[in-house]
């Protein structure tokens, strides 16, 4: 089944049915590794409010979704398999994250995920306003289901103007966590 014969643009607005697998996908750089599935956007299905809608797995053994703030974006995370760490407000507020947690990051809420377990860390995340499907593109590599992962990679050398131009806030911290 292809997306074009299921996406569906009506006066009641638009429908999409699309498998894990189907959107793109990117493998990320350090310090996270690991890969993201851009599931769904607003742009993709017509929707009057945007928003992008995916999954990141950060690999295991201290991998992270380095510490940041979305300052135009709210974002949704809910943990899917593994288990790690939720870092809020620069560690001050520190939770688990297992499968079933759900966390709400409002505007400008530095937040981090930590996987410090053995196994992958995966999470589904919905950014509103979308834009967070362009921030990995461009600092990823494309991914094929099924691959094997590429060696760890750095991150691009403008990874600061690339933050700038999609969905990330200047950051208040040194460039040692970036």
């Amino acid at each position: 089944m292809t997306n074009e014969s299921v996406t569906q643009q009506t006066t009641t607005g638009g429908a999409m049915i699309r498998r894990l697998e189907e959107g793109a996908s990117y493998w990320q750089p350090v310090p996270a590794n690991g890969f993201v599935r851009c599931l769904l956007n607003s742009d993709e299905v017509g929707a009057e409010h945007p928003f992008s809608l995916g999954t990141q797995t950060v690999a295991p053994g201290g991998c992270f979704v380095r510490t940041h703030a979305h300052d135009r974006h709210d974002e949704v995370i809910y943990f899917l398999e593994g288990t790690g760490r939720i870092e809020l407000d620069d560690a001050k507020v520190v939770e688990r994250a297992e499968p079933g947690t759900v966390v709400y990051v409002g505007r400008n809420r530095r937040h981090s995920f930590v996987n410090d377990s053995d196994a992958p860390l995966t999470f589904l995340w919905l950014l509103m306003p979308a834009g967070l499907e362009t921030f990995f593109e461009r600092i990823g590599r494309p991914r094929a289901a099924g691959e094997e992962p590429p060696a760890p990679f750095p991150r691009p050398e403008n990874v600061e103007q690339i933050e700038a131009e999609t969905v990330f806030a200047v950051p208040t911290q040194t460039s040692e966590e970036n």
